[in-house]
Protein backbone atom coordinates (compact mmCIF):
# COMPACT_ATOMS: atom_id res chain seq x y z
CA UNK A 1 0.00 0.00 0.00
CA UNK A 2 1.31 3.47 -1.06
CA UNK A 3 1.01 6.81 0.88
CA UNK A 4 -1.57 7.70 -1.53
CA UNK A 5 -3.81 5.14 -0.18
CA UNK A 6 -3.44 5.55 3.03
CA UNK A 7 -4.41 9.03 4.07
CA UNK A 8 -7.43 11.02 2.45
CA UNK A 9 -7.29 12.31 -0.89
CA UNK A 10 -6.78 16.30 -1.03
CA UNK A 11 -9.45 16.59 -3.51
CA UNK A 12 -11.78 15.18 -1.57
CA UNK A 13 -11.13 17.23 1.39
CA UNK A 14 -11.32 20.37 -1.08
CA UNK A 15 -14.53 19.19 -2.46
CA UNK A 16 -15.58 19.06 1.33
CA UNK A 17 -14.16 21.60 3.16
CA UNK A 18 -17.26 23.64 2.53
CA UNK A 19 -20.08 21.40 4.32
CA UNK A 20 -19.39 22.67 7.25
CA UNK A 21 -21.72 25.07 9.15
CA UNK A 22 -21.45 28.89 7.86
CA UNK A 23 -20.03 31.05 10.19
CA UNK A 24 -17.92 33.99 10.60
CA UNK A 25 -15.13 31.59 11.25
CA UNK A 26 -15.26 29.34 8.27
CA UNK A 27 -16.21 32.60 5.98
CA UNK A 28 -12.23 33.94 7.19
CA UNK A 29 -9.77 33.45 4.27
CA UNK A 30 -7.46 32.30 7.02
CA UNK A 31 -10.08 28.88 6.75
CA UNK A 32 -9.45 28.11 3.34
CA UNK A 33 -7.40 25.33 2.56
CA UNK A 34 -3.65 26.35 1.59
CA UNK A 35 -3.72 24.83 -1.49
CA UNK A 36 -7.12 25.93 -2.69
CA UNK A 37 -6.34 29.75 -1.15
CA UNK A 38 -5.92 31.73 -5.31
CA UNK A 39 -5.12 34.79 -3.40
CA UNK A 40 -2.25 32.84 -0.83
CA UNK A 41 -0.66 31.06 -3.45
CA UNK A 42 -0.86 34.23 -5.54
CA UNK A 43 1.61 36.14 -2.77
CA UNK A 44 4.76 37.21 -3.67
CA UNK A 45 6.11 34.99 -0.65
CA UNK A 46 5.09 32.13 -2.59
CA UNK A 47 6.95 32.57 -5.31
CA UNK A 48 9.35 29.57 -5.20
CA UNK A 49 6.11 27.28 -4.81
CA UNK A 50 4.52 29.14 -8.47
CA UNK A 51 7.80 28.17 -10.04
CA UNK A 52 7.57 24.56 -9.09
CA UNK A 53 4.29 24.38 -10.03
CA UNK A 54 4.52 25.43 -13.53
CA UNK A 55 7.60 23.57 -14.37
CA UNK A 56 5.46 19.75 -12.58
CA UNK A 57 2.34 20.67 -14.19
CA UNK A 58 3.45 20.29 -17.88
CA UNK A 59 6.10 17.85 -17.13
CA UNK A 60 3.61 15.14 -15.59
CA UNK A 61 0.56 15.53 -18.10
CA UNK A 62 3.43 15.28 -21.14
CA UNK A 63 4.72 12.38 -19.54
CA UNK A 64 0.94 11.03 -18.99
CA UNK A 65 0.34 11.56 -22.90
CA UNK A 66 3.92 9.33 -23.64
CA UNK A 67 5.94 12.76 -25.10
CA UNK A 68 9.33 11.62 -25.22
CA UNK A 69 11.05 14.26 -27.24
CA UNK A 70 10.28 17.01 -29.18
CA UNK A 71 11.04 19.46 -32.60
CA UNK A 72 10.63 23.17 -31.54
CA UNK A 73 9.30 25.96 -33.76
CA UNK A 74 10.19 29.05 -32.93
CA UNK A 75 8.88 32.75 -35.12
CA UNK A 76 7.02 35.84 -35.14
CA UNK A 77 3.40 36.05 -34.11
CA UNK A 78 2.80 39.01 -36.87
CA UNK A 79 3.67 36.57 -39.68
CA UNK A 80 0.66 35.81 -41.45
CA UNK A 81 -0.44 32.83 -43.77
CA UNK A 82 0.11 33.81 -47.27
CA UNK A 83 -3.94 33.78 -47.80
CA UNK A 84 -4.08 37.22 -45.52
CA UNK A 85 -0.80 38.60 -46.25
CA UNK A 86 -2.62 41.56 -47.54
CA UNK A 87 -3.40 42.60 -43.61
CA UNK A 88 0.60 42.20 -42.81
CA UNK A 89 1.02 45.94 -41.62
CA UNK A 90 4.70 46.09 -43.74
CA UNK A 91 5.06 44.66 -46.54
CA UNK A 92 8.38 42.75 -45.48
CA UNK A 93 5.97 40.97 -43.18
CA UNK A 94 3.72 40.26 -46.55
CA UNK A 95 6.61 38.54 -47.93
CA UNK A 96 7.68 37.11 -45.22
CA UNK A 97 4.09 35.16 -44.89
CA UNK A 98 5.63 32.08 -47.51
CA UNK A 99 7.47 31.44 -44.20
CA UNK A 100 4.06 30.06 -43.05
CA UNK A 101 4.14 27.53 -45.57
CA UNK A 102 7.35 26.28 -44.50
CA UNK A 103 6.62 25.92 -41.17
CA UNK A 104 3.28 24.34 -41.51
CA UNK A 105 4.96 21.68 -44.36
CA UNK A 106 8.16 21.25 -41.79
CA UNK A 107 5.81 20.60 -39.12
CA UNK A 108 3.92 18.37 -41.44
CA UNK A 109 6.57 16.60 -42.22
CA UNK A 110 7.83 15.99 -39.13
CA UNK A 111 4.46 15.15 -37.72
CA UNK A 112 4.46 12.06 -40.62
CA UNK A 113 7.59 10.87 -39.37
CA UNK A 114 6.50 10.95 -35.29
CA UNK A 115 3.49 8.64 -35.89
CA UNK A 116 5.33 6.24 -38.18
CA UNK A 117 7.14 5.68 -34.73
CA UNK A 118 4.31 5.93 -32.26
CA UNK A 119 3.75 9.32 -31.96
CA UNK A 120 5.49 10.17 -28.58
CA UNK A 121 9.07 11.19 -30.68
CA UNK A 122 9.62 14.35 -32.27
CA UNK A 123 6.88 15.74 -31.41
CA UNK A 124 5.92 19.53 -32.89
CA UNK A 125 6.18 22.16 -29.22
CA UNK A 126 5.35 26.07 -30.54
CA UNK A 127 4.37 28.76 -28.48
CA UNK A 128 0.67 28.23 -29.12
CA UNK A 129 0.36 31.56 -30.27
CA UNK A 130 -0.33 33.15 -33.96
CA UNK A 131 1.42 33.46 -36.95
CA UNK A 132 4.28 30.61 -37.07
CA UNK A 133 3.26 29.48 -34.14
CA UNK A 134 -0.04 28.71 -35.45
CA UNK A 135 1.92 26.99 -38.85
CA UNK A 136 3.80 24.68 -36.69
CA UNK A 137 0.65 23.73 -34.49
CA UNK A 138 -1.65 23.39 -38.03
CA UNK A 139 1.24 21.39 -39.90
CA UNK A 140 1.08 18.99 -37.16
CA UNK A 141 -2.72 18.78 -37.40
CA UNK A 142 -2.74 18.37 -40.97
CA UNK A 143 -1.02 15.23 -40.43
CA UNK A 144 -3.49 13.98 -38.11
CA UNK A 145 -0.65 14.43 -35.12
CA UNK A 146 -0.73 16.04 -32.07
CA UNK A 147 1.34 18.79 -30.92
CA UNK A 148 1.99 20.63 -27.84
CA UNK A 149 1.47 24.83 -27.61
CA UNK A 150 3.15 26.61 -24.97
CA UNK A 151 1.50 29.92 -24.09
CA UNK A 152 2.42 32.69 -22.03
CA UNK A 153 0.11 35.11 -20.48
CA UNK A 154 0.27 38.56 -22.34
CA UNK A 155 -1.30 42.18 -22.59
CA UNK A 156 -1.13 41.26 -26.52
CA UNK A 157 -0.79 38.97 -29.37
CA UNK A 158 -0.81 35.93 -27.15
CA UNK A 159 -4.12 33.13 -27.41
CA UNK A 160 -3.73 29.41 -28.24
CA UNK A 161 -4.09 29.05 -31.59
CA UNK A 162 -6.84 26.58 -32.81
CA UNK A 163 -4.56 23.37 -34.15
CA UNK A 164 -3.02 23.28 -30.70
CA UNK A 165 -4.08 19.66 -28.75
CA UNK A 166 -6.13 20.65 -26.18
CA UNK A 167 -4.73 18.27 -23.69
CA UNK A 168 -1.38 19.57 -24.73
CA UNK A 169 -2.20 23.50 -24.43
CA UNK A 170 -0.41 25.05 -21.87
CA UNK A 171 -0.07 28.22 -20.28
CA UNK A 172 2.07 29.99 -18.09
CA UNK A 173 3.43 32.83 -15.58
CA UNK A 174 7.15 32.13 -15.84
CA UNK A 175 9.03 32.86 -19.30
CA UNK A 176 12.05 31.03 -17.90
CA UNK A 177 9.98 27.71 -16.70
CA UNK A 178 8.34 28.10 -20.45
CA UNK A 179 12.03 28.31 -21.71
CA UNK A 180 12.68 24.97 -19.92
CA UNK A 181 9.99 23.25 -21.45
CA UNK A 182 10.66 24.14 -24.72
CA UNK A 183 14.28 23.24 -24.35
CA UNK A 184 13.81 20.19 -21.88
CA UNK A 185 12.83 17.29 -24.86
CA UNK A 186 14.47 19.09 -27.79
CA UNK A 187 15.50 16.87 -30.83
CA UNK A 188 15.47 19.58 -32.95
CA UNK A 189 15.18 23.40 -33.21
CA UNK A 190 13.71 25.67 -35.91
CA UNK A 191 13.32 28.85 -35.79
CA UNK A 192 11.76 30.99 -38.20
CA UNK A 193 11.84 34.89 -38.76
CA UNK A 194 10.34 36.69 -35.77
CA UNK A 195 11.17 39.78 -33.78
CA UNK A 196 12.17 40.38 -29.88
CA UNK A 197 10.67 37.02 -28.24
CA UNK A 198 12.25 35.16 -30.97
CA UNK A 199 15.46 36.89 -30.55
CA UNK A 200 15.49 35.76 -27.16
CA UNK A 201 14.69 32.33 -27.61
CA UNK A 202 17.61 32.10 -30.55
CA UNK A 203 20.41 33.28 -28.68
CA UNK A 204 19.55 31.97 -25.28
CA UNK A 205 19.19 28.40 -27.01
CA UNK A 206 22.49 28.46 -28.92
CA UNK A 207 24.02 30.31 -25.35
CA UNK A 208 23.01 26.88 -23.96
CA UNK A 209 24.64 24.71 -26.53
CA UNK A 210 27.98 27.06 -26.64
CA UNK A 211 28.45 26.28 -22.85
CA UNK A 212 27.44 22.65 -22.85
CA UNK A 213 24.79 23.55 -20.54
CA UNK A 214 22.82 21.56 -23.52
CA UNK A 215 23.70 18.68 -26.07
CA UNK A 216 24.15 19.50 -29.09
CA UNK A 217 20.75 19.49 -31.18
CA UNK A 218 20.08 20.27 -35.31
CA UNK A 219 19.65 24.08 -35.20
CA UNK A 220 18.05 25.33 -38.61
CA UNK A 221 17.52 29.14 -39.00
CA UNK A 222 14.75 29.58 -42.02
CA UNK A 223 15.26 32.59 -44.24
CA UNK A 224 18.83 33.01 -44.76
CA UNK A 225 17.96 36.38 -46.13
CA UNK A 226 16.41 37.51 -43.28
CA UNK A 227 19.25 36.38 -40.69
CA UNK A 228 22.25 37.89 -42.52
CA UNK A 229 20.50 41.52 -42.99
CA UNK A 230 19.39 41.50 -39.20
CA UNK A 231 22.54 39.89 -37.22
CA UNK A 232 25.91 40.05 -38.45
CA UNK A 233 27.11 36.94 -38.22
CA UNK A 234 31.03 37.34 -38.95
CA UNK A 235 30.94 40.86 -37.32
CA UNK A 236 30.51 38.48 -34.03
CA UNK A 237 33.16 35.96 -34.77
CA UNK A 238 35.77 38.61 -36.22
CA UNK A 239 35.44 40.53 -32.95
CA UNK A 240 36.43 37.71 -31.30
CA UNK A 241 33.05 37.87 -28.57
CA UNK A 242 31.87 34.33 -30.13
CA UNK A 243 34.79 31.36 -31.53
CA UNK A 244 34.66 30.43 -35.17
CA UNK A 245 33.22 27.03 -34.38
CA UNK A 246 30.52 28.34 -32.86
CA UNK A 247 29.21 30.03 -36.20
CA UNK A 248 28.79 26.31 -37.08
CA UNK A 249 25.93 25.57 -33.99
CA UNK A 250 23.55 26.32 -36.90
CA UNK A 251 22.35 26.01 -40.44
CA UNK A 252 20.27 28.22 -43.02
CA UNK A 253 17.76 26.62 -44.52
CA UNK A 254 14.96 28.10 -46.78
CA UNK A 255 12.75 25.27 -47.13
CA UNK A 256 10.97 22.32 -45.40
CA UNK A 257 12.47 19.81 -48.08
CA UNK A 258 15.99 21.15 -47.07
CA UNK A 259 15.43 21.59 -43.40
CA UNK A 260 14.97 17.57 -43.35
CA UNK A 261 18.02 16.99 -45.21
CA UNK A 262 19.93 19.09 -42.54
CA UNK A 263 18.52 16.92 -39.73
CA UNK A 264 19.05 13.79 -41.46
CA UNK A 265 22.63 14.79 -42.19
CA UNK A 266 23.57 16.52 -38.90
CA UNK A 267 26.38 15.07 -36.99
CA UNK A 268 24.73 12.36 -34.16
CA UNK A 269 21.32 12.69 -36.08
CA UNK A 270 19.33 9.99 -34.64
CA UNK A 271 20.93 9.30 -31.78
CA UNK A 272 19.12 8.86 -28.12
CA UNK A 273 19.35 11.50 -25.62
CA UNK A 274 21.05 9.96 -22.53
CA UNK A 275 19.41 12.84 -20.43
CA UNK A 276 16.94 15.59 -20.31
CA UNK A 277 18.43 19.41 -19.67
CA UNK A 278 17.48 20.74 -16.16
CA UNK A 279 16.35 16.99 -14.80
Amino acid sequence: MNDASRFRDAGEDKRTAHEVPDTPQTRAPAYTLAFADEDFLCRDELRPVRLQLELLKPELLMEEHGIRSTVVLFGGARIPEPAKKDTARTQTLADLSAFYDEARSFARLMTERSLASGGTEDVIVTGGGPGVMEAGNRGAADAGGHSIGLNIVLPHEQAPNEYVTPDLCFNFHYFAIRKMHFLMRARAIAVFPGGFGTLDELFESLTLIQTGRMQKVPFLLFGKAFWEKIINWDALKDAGTISPEDIELFKFVDSAEEAIAAIDSWEGAGEKRGAIPGR
